[in-house]
């Protein structure tokens, strides 16, 4: 990551005006930004970024061990999409700074005005998504050696609440979301008799407010209105034979993870060389062929890149920490990426649940990696599995390919739905006992008979039928000596 510099410049003054108000504004705001680079990472993710990167072995073998190293590439993405958005403001609001300094110079000084008693209210919305109301009251006072003296005569207090949602549980409830779901799943009525409201549910709004009790200090760093409020209920279903059933309503967001070198040896040179694109999803399996990831080049070019600074002169301790560090993380993932082959989000329909339910022992009603799901949103049923492992505060996303199907206009910068009206049924416990590329059709048949232990579906209604969009390669000639690195799959 580039290091910036701010460099402050100043003219001469003229002695009898001193050191103009504006252009000391100019110098404390260019020295904030300063120190805003230099400044370490948010303690939050720091925290996390120490657990995650403790020395693991280069073979991948578990389940828990494949979340870690998703989890610690997203965390590692977001920051430094994080850092640049920071830089970038930073730079225009010193630009625009220096333009104020300009045309204040140049205009004339105004006459002085009284300060107005009284009190002020200003309502705005914040960007994320918060009403924050404002007052300011204006009072007379004694003279300024005395008033900065007291901790009263310039304060200022907020109080930001917050309500936690009920879950939805009854048939109308559920409906209010999609009226048609007891049509498609005409079992649904009878399984919510005894329905329980999941504990997830809870733990999930628990982390929200968590959250939000953590960074109430930096409003336009909370959790989003949006984002606070994604999830309609989480239910524990459970048949008469007793097939289990983990419903939940939520949104969808979108997830654009993942690589196959033995499908997809070919990716565009954007997401090749992207630093923020992650080349992993949870579900993992051995790789087929000798043909290699094409996420491995560019891994390559960063850690020729980074051991370059890391041996340059000029770089300083703290950087050749980050750098080693870096460089360690970076070729754990090459090798991974070596051994093993990953869904892709472009082509491949899979759902994303939280890393604290998908690591979750002794609870029957927990979802795993490769479980079947079935999304169903407006008259479809969409036949899938669970395929990675999001944030312990945020439910409702789903690959790329699966959001383009509910809505053509979805990217990986665009939801394809805002509202809670996307309803995620699991089966925990159905993942197959060995991992392999994806079979839509497999998928598929296998949905339908899930459905069938809880009710079937209703007349008129049918499983999509996802057409496979992968570009058709030549299967690779084969090569004499030894196959592929094997690295044994986590089950």
């Amino acid at each position: 990551m580039d290091e910036s510099r701010a460099q402050a410049v100043g003219g001469n003054h003229r002695r009898n005006k001193g050191f103009p108000w504006f252009r000391a504004a100019f110098f404390v705001m260019v020295c904030a930004g300063v120190g805003l680079l230099f400044t370490p990472i948010p303690g939050k993710v720091k925290r996390s970024m120490v657990e995650i990167l403790a020395p693991k072995p280069v073979v991948v073998a578990a389940d828990e061990e494949d979340l870690s190293r998703q989890i610690e590439s997203r965390l590692r993405a977001e920051l430094e999409e994080e850092l640049e958005r920071k830089l970038a403001a930073m730079k225009k609001e010193a630009e625009e700074a220096a333009k104020r300094a300009v045309a204040n110079e140049a205009s004339p000084a105004p006459a002085p005005v009284e300060a107005t008693l009284g009190s002020l209210t200003d309502v705005r919305q914040l960007r994320s998504g918060i009403p924050f109301k404002t007052e300011v009251l204006v009072e007379k006072g004694g003279i300024a050696s005395r008033e900065r003296k007291e901790a009263e005569s310039y304060a200022a207090s907020y109080q930001l609440r917050v309500k936690v949602p009920a879950a939805a549980k009854s048939l109308a409830e559920l409906e209010e979301s999609n009226a048609d779901l007891s049509k498609m799943l005409p079992g649904l009525p009878k399984l919510l008799e005894k329905a329980e409201v999941s504990s997830w549910f809870t733990k999930l709004y628990n982390n929200k407010t968590a959250a939000v009790r953590k960074e109430a200090h930096t409003l336009n760093e909370l959790l989003t209105k949006h984002n606070f409020y994604d999830c309609e209920t989480i239910l524990h279903l459970r048949s008469e034979q007793g097939r289990r059933v983990f419903f939940m309503q939520a949104e969808m967001d979108v997830v654009s993870d993942g690589s196959d070198g033995d499908r997809l040896p070919t990716m565009p040179d954007e997401i090749v060389n992207s630093t923020h694109y992650q080349p992993f999803t949870s579900y993992g399996w051995a790789k087929r062929t000798r043909t290699p990831n094409p996420m491995v080049a560019g891994w390559e070019k960063r850690v020729v890149n980074g051991e370059k600074e890391l041996n340059a002169p000029g770089t300083t301790a703290e950087r050749k920490k980050w750098l080693r560090d870096r460089i360690a993380y970076l070729k754990r993932g090459i090798a991974d990426l070596k051994g093993r082959s990953f869904l892709i989000a472009e082509y491949d329909p899979f759902i994303v649940i939280p890393v604290n339910l998908l690591t979750a022992s002794g609870d029957p009603y927990a979802p795993k990696v490769g479980d079947y799901a079935v999304v169903v949103y407006g008259k479809k049923l969409y036949p899938c599995i669970v395929g990675d492992g999001g944030p312990t505060f945020k439910v409702g996303e789903a690959s790329l390919r699966m959001a383009r199907e509910l809505n053509p206009r979805a990217s990986p910068y665009s939801r394809p739905v805002s509202d809670l009206t996307v309803s995620y049924v699991v089966f925990p416990g159905s993942r197959e006992a060995e991992r392999g590329p994806p079979d839509y059709e497999k998928w598929r048949q296998r949905c339908h008979e899930l459905l069938n232990e809880i009710g079937g579906l209703g007349e008129g209604f049918e499983l999509h039928l996802w057409q496979d969009l992968l570009p058709k390669v030549e299967p690779p000639a084969p090569e004499s000596g030894p196959g592929p690195a094997v690295v044994p799959e986590g089950q």
